[in-house]
């Protein structure tokens, strides 16, 4: 009975599989390294005719894979196959990237602020994609991860690796303290609690005396690693890259550690209560989810990872003020997670990366940049109204 119940075939199972598999990995390859050229020539060319032309082909390729989403879900089923080798392959270029601008600083500079954007895009994915929770104090956590991390430098004499754990922890603290009160309010109201965490921290940072008011903090030392000083240039094969090679790699690291967090808490017993609590908070309450619980901890793990990227900023810069953690922080963040695609890593990472450089690239434009930046994200949304890359069904395997 069992014998009748196979399928047979006149091709071998190899055989079928063999082209296909090849395929995936020609799909693979071809998406993975063609993305990483338009990176480099976005960074490389300064007209910003050239720079709106790459933004319109990015935009025309966008339509045409949402004209046909049979094709979009093939190169999807190609990355999903070929998870292994995409994985391998982002971390090899991403390695060898800034090796391939020539000793460009400037083009270091705006990977190393992207990167940590990506993580603050990250961590309030948890919040607003996964369970739909307003927060506008994201911007708020990343300036306490870099001033408690800063003071201790300065004060105490903490180092930089010591410095990356308390300050993740101080902030954590704080997240846990304005996810209590918020849970109290909802929606508008919820939004309107983060909002006034943020200026009363900026407040704080302004004008408290240890803090060093509205002059900020000066002289944050370098990092070192076994020796080597993070101003040092990284030397290799008779080749060099200028010392800010030091904190891409390090921002690179921790967007690793930010995409590792957000595949694991997705998949886990947490990020299946928080896309309850997204799709329908009453009947996840009546399914017996804690929800105050869940909601909190969304809370925490966002200003954790703020916390780091708070830190690093820091260190790279040298010098903070309370100007560089404003409202509009909190609120370029938010932008590049639903201008990105909400609920999807892919999507907010290139959303963090693009908002990111998108204004510098449009300095010819001087005083309307701002402007111009408004209309590229209006237009890239009438485009694709859920994101660049939307949100995706994720497949749970037991």
């Amino acid at each position: 009975m069992q014998k009748n119940q196979v399928r047979h075939s006149t091709d071998p199972v190899g055989a079928q599989a063999a082209p296909g598999g090849l395929v995936d990995l020609l799909i693979v390859l071809v998406l993975t390294f063609g993305a990483t050229a338009f990176l480099w020539v976005f960074l490389a060319v300064e007209s910003w005719v050239a720079v709106l032309g790459l933004l319109a082909l990015f935009a025309v390729a966008l339509v045409a894979v949402q004209r046909r989403p049979l094709f979009e879900e093939r190169l999807v089923e190609a990355f999903r196959r070929k998870r292994s080798v995409a994985t391998v392959l982002g971390i090899v270029l991403a390695i060898v990237f800034p090796w391939l601008l020539g000793g460009d600083t400037y083009a270091l500079h705006l990977l190393i602020i992207g990167n940590l954007y990506a993580v603050l895009a990250l961590a309030l994915n948890f919040q607003l994609g996964s369970a739909n929770i307003p927060n506008f104090a994201t911007g708020a956590s990343y300036g306490i991860g870099a001033y408690a991390s800063a003071l201790l430098a300065i004060h105490f004499g903490v180092s930089f690796w010591v410095g990356l754990l308390v300050a993740a922890v101080v902030a954590t603290t704080f997240g846990y303290l304005l996810g209590l009160p918020s849970m109290r309010t909802r929606d508008s109201y919820q939004a309107l609690v983060t909002i006034a965490f943020g200026i009363v921290v900026h407040q704080l940072l302004m004008n408290l005396e240890w803090t060093g008011g509205a002059n900020g903090l000066v002289g944050i030392p370098p990092p070192t690693l076994f020796g080597h000083s993070f101003n040092d240039p990284i030397e290799l094969f008779g080749h060099s890259l200028p010392g800010q090679g030091n904190f891409y790699y390090v921002s690179v690291a921790l967007v690793g550690l930010a995409i590792l967090s957000a595949k694991r808490l997705h998949s886990s017993r947490i990020g299946l209560a928080w896309n309850a609590l997204r799709d329908d908070e009453i009947a996840a309450r009546a399914c017996g989810i804690n929800v105050t619980w869940y909601k909190v901890q969304a809370f925490a793990v966002d200003a954790f990872l703020a916390g780091f990227a708070g830190t690093v900023y820091a260190f790279y810069v040298s010098f903070i003020s309370p100007d560089n953690f404003t409202f509009l922080v909190s609120v370029t963040i938010m932008t590049m997670v639903i201008a990105g695609g909400m609920d999807n890593i892919l999507g907010v990472i290139v959303g963090a990366l693009l908002l990111t450089m998108l204004p510098e690239k449009l300095r010819a434009f001087s005083d309307y940049r701002i402007l111009f930046y408004g209309l590229v994200v209006i237009l890239f949304l009438v485009i694709r109204p859920r994101g660049i890359f939307p949100q995706r069904v994720r497949n749970h395997e037991h």
